[in-house]
């Protein structure tokens, strides 16, 4: 019995310590266990268009424009169109009441017939001075008459020739009065000096001008079926745009649709040169405020949509590809004295692993590799916390 009794202790305690050995095994697992790899926020490299451009503000103006005033004075007779009429070159436009010009050209025209009278008569006198000193010099010859005749019958000749130049003169003013009087009374026929749209309207009929200060403005009118965009470009980045880039804008009302064109030029100072006085001035504008020049862009616009005033977002391009592979600029790390960068590489077992890429467009947003990366692959952006997602989709830029 006393046997028995000591196998069952034996086999109770063996069974204990196989009880705390394991529980042992099992603590001594879990604190061995190796850490949780971290998780990374993480972009794939893929296919899409990028380009570096240079942002602007720009305002569409009319590509001529033209005030169409008054060179003569009175009122206002008639006007002939109205806002928003196309007109063409030579079209008339108002007519100004004309009695005063009238007859100033029929005074004008008087003074030139009786100037031409006066020329007729000398001309009949000077007849006579010819005959008159042809028969006294027939006499001379004969020894029948005087020298005084002969040569009182010479100096009217010469003197009625004389007059008769000094009448040929006055024609010739008198027909410049003439001309001036008839250029009066055209002025006040005021017609279209170009094609274009009435885009102003300043006088009206019955209106009284006075061309005799100032030229007065009738109408205002534009050429729209081209319109130009001047685009304010900051100093910062003036230098990096030229003539001739791609350029592409949009306008409020219509901001999915991308009007295409070429910057025209640059204008070489900005519009702050034509108030600027002094040097004192100058300074203390660019040191207060922003700089900006004015990029010139010309586009077609023959459904009228782009009106004067309007405000337009401008994109110069400065290089552009399309379908190439790219990815988020912030995943690229050092830049290396080759040239090029290191990239952080998650690949299909969690581990990182870095790719040493070569970079060519970057602006700052998106980046094209051009080796060192195939499509899909997965770059670190950085790492990701409980909020935020281990993926990220790339938008491309917004529709300009």
């Amino acid at each position: 019995m006393a046997l028995k009794k000591n196998n069952w202790f034996t086999l109770r305690n063996g069974v204990i310590a196989l009880v705390v050995l394991a529980v042992l095994l099992l603590a001594g697992f879990k604190l061995w266990s190796p850490p949780e790899r971290p998780s990374y926020l993480t972009a794939a490299a893929e296919l899409s268009d990028l380009e570096d451009a240079v942002l602007a503000t720009g305002t569409i103006q009319a590509f001529k424009q033209v005030s169409v005033g008054a060179q003569a004075s009175g009122q206002i007779k008639s006007l002939k169109v109205k806002l928003g009429d196309r007109v063409k070159a030579g079209q008339l436009i108002a007519e100004i009441d004309s009695l005063t010009q009238q007859n100033s050209l029929r005074n004008a025209e008087a003074a030139l017939e009786s100037v031409r009278a006066q020329l007729l008569s000398k001309q009949a006198t000077l007849k006579q001075a010819e005959l008159a000193f042809k028969r006294a010099e027939s006499l001379m010859d004969q020894e029948a008459g005087s020298r005084e005749s002969f040569e009182a019958a010479e100096a009217t000749q010469a003197a009625t020739r004389a007059e008769i130049t000094a009448l040929n003169a006055q024609i010739a003013q008198a027909k410049i009065s003439v001309n001036t009087a008839n250029l009066n009374l055209s002025y006040t026929r005021i017609v279209a000096p170009m094609d274009g749209t009435v885009v102003a309207l300043i006088a009206q009929e019955g209106q009284t001008v006075n061309a005799n200060q100032s030229t007065p403005t009738i109408i205002k009118l534009a050429r729209m079926d081209t319109v130009t965009v001047r685009a304010q470009i900051s100093e910062a980045d003036v230098t990096r745009v030229k003539a001739g880039q791609k350029v592409y804008f949009t306008i409020l009302g219509e901001p999915a649709k991308r009007y295409t064109t070429t910057l025209r030029a640059i204008e070489p100072a900005p519009d702050s040169i034509s108030t600027d006085t002094s040097t004192s001035s100058t300074t203390s504008t660019s040191t207060s405020t922003a700089i900006y020049y004015n990029g010139l862009l010309d586009v077609p616009n023959p459904d009228d949509k782009l009106r004067i005033s309007m405000t337009t977002q401008v994109r110069i391009v400065l290089a552009e590809a399309t379908q190439t592979l790219t990815i988020p600029s912030v995943a690229l790390g050092e830049q290396a004295p080759d040239g090029r960068y290191v990239v952080r590489v998650l690949d299909e077992q969690g581990l990182v692993m870095p790719h040493r890429v070569r970079i060519g467009l970057n602006n700052t947003v998106s980046a094209q590799v051009l080796e060192g990366l195939a499509e899909s692959d997965k770059v670190i952006l950085g790492e990701a916390t409980a909020d935020t997602p281990t993926s990220t989709k790339r938008m491309g830029p917004p529709p300009m």
